[in-house]
């Protein structure tokens, strides 16, 4: 095949393995990496807590792709060609040994993304990827027929290919240089508006500010006026609520929350796993059972203890009062506040840095087998820079190992037309 040049731009973790799988399928080929930033794959470092979270234990493609709020089904075929069981393969083919935790996430056995960063970086330099930081992309014109990148500086690559894995942008107006976006409402539009995803609420109201640090692990959270709730770990923080269950909601309401400005309500039952009459009958056996026993001090269902107590004064039960002595308008009170409590959220705040963007290039503009743009033949799209978006989990990562195999294997054939 004819000798080419093909320029990948984003260092992160679909670049990298976008240019690495090009090597190795087209070894004749040119690559070039281009990363605006000083450094190379900063997300991998921060994510997971400083140990980078690959992946996750879920090797049945159907359940794997109800993790990702958009893209699902446009990346459902894909992980044919490389899933979360190809991940493990090709990071322990290169002396990287991955764990599963008891959530089902995948890191390296050392507990570093070093570890991580280190293989991708060998691999980089065992194929004669040329890497090039402090390169931002000012502008990606084809005047000629092949690529031409002009950086912020006026420095020029040009390209046969260019793989774009530059990940996801707040704001709309940062993908003004990537060739073919129409105007928003246009029917030829190729971005999807991008709003976050994956952000912790603020409720600076919030009785239980107090209790920073405090967790429930199995606690119902739902958008109040919506569909959208979830189950499983909620933190109070000292600015509102973080937890797994508080990112995935943010993931699965991303759009309608960013509409509202961030301003809603949600309601929060403490005990998932009952509802407030099953909270009533286990109260009336308690009273009946402890009847000397003082309710603040005496947390029932397993809750945190200063999560009882606040929830207990919130309802107006003094320290000293009995459950023999405990009025049914408090106790009420309490059981209302235990299985629905309401907070009034005003604001986000992204969480530990690791900020996921709802939207990006629509997975309509690009041929679903190859990655390539329906309307410029050999422009690639990987990673989080198209509308694909999953929990927290290691389900991005994952999208982005994917969509970099699958624009890497494709990068080097004839253009599609």
């Amino acid at each position: 095949m004819p000798f080419l040049k093909i320029v990948v731009v984003g260092g992160g973790a679909a670049g990298f393995f976008g240019a690495i799988t090009a090597a190795e399928t087209f070894p004749d080929a040119e690559i070039t990496l281009l990363e605006k930033s000083k450094t190379v794959l900063s997300k991998v470092r921060i994510s997971g807590g400083g140990r980078c979270n690959v992946t996750h234990s879920c090797f049945d493609n159907r359940l794997l792709v109800k993790n990702y709020p958009r893209g699902a089904s446009f990346l459902r075929p894909l992980l044919k060609h490389f899933d979360a069981a190809s991940t493990v393969r090709w990071f322990e083919n290169r002396g990287v040994r991955l764990k599963t935790e008891a959530d089902g996430r995948m890191f390296p056995v050392t507990d570093s993304s070093e570890t991580i960063i280190t293989c991708l970086l060998q691999e980089a330099r065992r194929l004669n990827i040329d890497i090039k930081t402090s390169w931002g992309v000012k502008s990606l014109t084809q005047p000629d027929g092949r690529w031409q990148l002009e950086s912020l500086s006026g420095e020029v690559h040009t390209a046969d290919r260019v793989l774009l894995a530059v990940g996801g942008y707040p704001q709309a107006p940062s993908y003004g240089w990537i060739p073919g976006l129409a105007p928003s409402g246009s029917s030829q539009t190729v971005l999807v508006e991008p709003v976050p995803s994956l952000f912790t609420f603020n409720t600076p109201a919030n009785p239980l500010l107090s209790l920073a640090g405090v967790s429930v692990p199995d606690a119902l959270i739902r958008v109040v006026g919506s569909k959208q709730e979830q189950r499983g770990p909620v933190l109070i923080t000292h600015w509102g609520f973080s937890g797994p269950a508080v990112l995935r909601l943010s993931a699965w309401a991303a759009r309608e929350l960013a509409e509202a400005d961030y301003r809603h309500e949600i309601r929060i039952n403490w005990l998932a796993a009952l509802n407030e009459n099953q909270i009533r009958e286990q109260f009336q056996a308690f009273r009946q059972q402890h009847p000397k026993k003082q309710v603040v001090t005496q947390s029932l269902f397993g809750l945190p203890t200063r999560l009882w107590a606040a929830l207990a004064t919130e309802a107006g039960i003094s320290p000293t009062e009995r459950w023999a002595e405990l009025p049914a308008k408090a106790q009420n009170r309490l059981i209302n506040l235990l299985s629905n409590s309401t907070f009034a959220v005003s604001g986000k705040s992204t969480f530990k840095e690791e900020f996921v963007t709802c939207g990006g290039i629509s997975t309509e503009a690009v041929h679903p087998e190859t990655l390539e743009s329906r309307s410029y033949p050999g422009l690639f799209f990987a990673g989080e820079v198209l509308d694909v978006d999953g929990i927290t989990g290691g389900f991005n990562f994952q999208n982005a190992w994917t969509t970099g195999f699958i624009a890497g294997k494709n990068i080097g054939v004839s253009p599609q037309t």
